[in-house]
């Protein structure tokens, strides 16, 4: 087989997103017995799927993306930081403590884009949510 058949073969593979970060996870053998049952990424997924806390940020920073995205114009975006900011001030936390919800943040706008419902844009232009690294701004789909 030759190495650009390889390439190709892989884009036909299944894939899903996780249900915690929103990043695709692609068929694997080693979950060919059980692929409707694969839901996380990674353990460390898997373990922010089952601490109480995780999922209650989880929603209020969707609902915060989306919150901000419907107060500004339709060709705006907003940066995940404010939604991180924002749930920070909600739950009364000090300082710098928003940092700690940036990933998270980052996540929930990756659930958006899986859901339709947002973008996330590099220097104006749609990017793949899986490889994007980086500042990213989140925007409505146009």
């Amino acid at each position: 087989m030759s190495r650009g058949s390889r390439g190709s073969a892989k884009s036909e593979l299944p894939t899903k997103p996780c249900a915690v970060c929103g990043r695709t996870i692609t068929w694997r053998k080693k979950w060919e017995r059980d692929w409707e049952g694969v839901r996380y990424c990674s353990d460390a997924c898997r373990r922010r799927a089952r601490s109480t806390g995780a999922t209650s940020d989880d929603a209020a920073l969707e609902r915060s993306l989306e919150e901000l995205l419907d107060a500004r114009a339709a060709s705006s975006s907003v940066c995940p930081s404010e939604a991180a900011r924002a749930v920070a001030a909600q739950q009364g936390l000090d300082g710098e403590a928003w940092r700690d919800l940036m990933e998270p943040a980052r996540a929930a706008a990756r659930r958006l884009v899986v859901a339709g419902r947002a973008q996330i844009t590099q220097k104006g232009a749609v990017v793949d949510p899986d490889t994007a690294k980086g500042p990213v701004r989140v925007r409505r789909p146009r």
